[in-house]
């Protein structure tokens, strides 16, 4: 973080000093009038991470806790790299991860597109050559309460959670945040995110955008627009797409796709008897490869969570059968050891931070909070509609070897869009190879990346980088092999 100079040698010391009383604080944040002092933001500095490699270039990088409902005593945790170069002139990037219950931390940041990725077994990091915060100031926030370091005091809380729930909790996160960070609210602003973020990230950018047009009762957000990966957007039209996904791939034999064909109406949330037991039949035929990377090896270690079960199972939605729209191989394991660590918590504010001193079980998809969540939200198109009405800049991209959330269903999810074709349907290439389609509406652009999995940031790392830069900068993604 770039320091102002304060004129002196004396006073220069002072500062110095100042900030190294508060990263070595237990004192929770604090504000005043809910504005924060003047450099507050440095209490929550993260000087170093254990196993953080010494020869990676110099990260800038911050954690902690923002209050969101302070008479439920709510709180989500975030992690924050400033960007790898100038910092103070590029765009402040957003990621959500989903699940429901799954870890921007966990996925996002340490697996992911973050700047350091957890290593083997959990015993180092290692620097992330591909991070976003190459393009971007990335903030990584672990999103509703319950999942990751995320807490709150009133467990009713718990019970309560929906899309509407967490929405409003990521705008107070956003807003209190902005307030302890003010250099960066007068940044471009942007949303990303992957899976079931496909209606947290939307969601959240309509509220920003509602709420932006009440300038006297709402603080402005510089909001520009928002890109979402592999995103459950309408479950008719996804659960459509990963039944013929898993037929057109060759996972589930014609009998098998024509009997779910004829008895399935996805349209209904809830789904009969018979088509519970026709896509159990479905779920059940990737029980021996990773249904988030068909072509992907699976992982062989014993998995803590049972986020790496693809059978369908009744977690309360009616008779639907859900599966969780998380990623649970080996890595996600190594991620657990790494978080569980006691210097790594002491390293990231944890024990001083509304835990009562305690250290916590972190776990990278917490299951309680994908069983209890409400799913009250059928389709995000209508958000879609209003979005790109209000000029928001919007990109969908693909993986095209994800089977949980295919590319089949998305395509069919724009289409009911019904947009102005602007560009057709073509290749885009990288590195002298074709890395994926793409096609661009009016108001819309969809992407695939070819041989990417859910997770595009860590199957294609170059790739995904690739479609940041162009998404931001405007500059379009190459369509020739030169």
């Amino acid at each position: 973080m770039r320091i102002k100079s304060m004129g002196s040698k004396e006073t220069t010391i002072i500062l110095v000093v100042f900030m190294i009383v508060a990263l070595n604080t237990t004192t929770c944040s604090s504000s005043i009038n809910g504005e924060y002092k003047e450099y507050e933001y440095e209490y929550d500095r993260v000087i170093k991470l254990p196993g953080q490699p010494k020869t990676s270039p110099n990260i800038s990088q911050f954690s902690g806790y923002i209050t969101v409902n302070e008479d439920h005593g709510r709180a989500l945790f975030y992690w924050f790299f400033e960007a790898q170069s100038q910092p103070i002139k590029k765009p402040l990037l957003l990621w959500l991860n989903g699940g429901p219950g799954c870890s921007s931390i966990g996925y996002g940041a340490a697996v992911e597109l973050g700047p350091l990725r957890v290593g083997k077994n959990g015993d180092f990091l290692e620097f992330n050559q591909h991070s976003w915060n190459k393009e971007a100031n990335l903030l990584f926030l672990e999103s509703p309460i319950g999942v990751g370091f995320s807490y709150t005091n009133t467990s009713s809380d718990l019970t309560k959670i929906n899309d509407g729930f967490v929405a409003e909790d990521s705008y107070n996160f956003l807003v209190n945040w902005l307030k302890r960070f003010p250099q960066f609210k007068n940044h471009e602003f942007y949303i990303s995110g992957e899976s079931y973020a496909g209606h947290y990230v939307p969601q959240l950018a309509e509220l920003v955008y509602e709420r932006n047009k009440n300038k006297k009762k709402y603080p402005y957000i510089n909001l520009k627009g928002f890109i979402v990966g592999n995103p459950e957007t309408n479950d008719y039209f996804d659960y459509k797409g990963l039944l013929e996904y898993a037929w057109s791939h060759s996972v589930i034999s014609d009998q098998n796709y024509g009997v779910a064909k004829r008895v399935c109406d996805f349209k209904h949330e809830d789904w009969s008897s018979d088509c519970n037991s026709a896509m159990n039949v479905v779920f059940n035929s990737y029980k021996d490869i990773d249904i988030y990377n068909i072509y992907a090896p699976s992982c062989n270690l014993n998995a803590t969570s049972s986020m790496a079960d693809t059978k369908a199972q009744n977690y309360g939605f009616g008779r639907m059968k859900r599966i969780l729209g998380g990623y649970d191989p080996c890595y996600s394991k190594y991620a657990e050891e790494y978080f569980n660590r006691i210097d790594v918590q002491k390293a990231f504010h944890i024990n001083s931070r509304g835990l009562g001193g305690k250290s916590l079980k972190w776990t990278v998809c917490n299951d309680s909070v994908f069983r209890t969540y409400n799913y009250t939200v059928f389709s995000i198109l209508p958000i879609y509609r209003k979005l790109i009405k209000g000029g928001l800049k919007i990109w969908m991209y693909s993986g095209d070897a994800d089977g949980r959330v295919p590319v089949i269903g998305s395509r069919y999810c724009i289409e009911a869009l019904a947009l102005p074709l602007k560009t057709p349907w073509t290749s885009w290439f990288h590195e002298h190879q074709v890395a994926g389609r793409i096609v661009e509406y009016e108001g819309l652009t969809f992407v695939t990346v070819r041989g990417a999995g859910h997770l595009v940031p860590l199957n294609k790392p170059t790739q995904s980088l690739a479609l940041l830069h162009s998404y931001l900068s405007g500059q379009h993604l190459p369509t020739t092999r030169t």
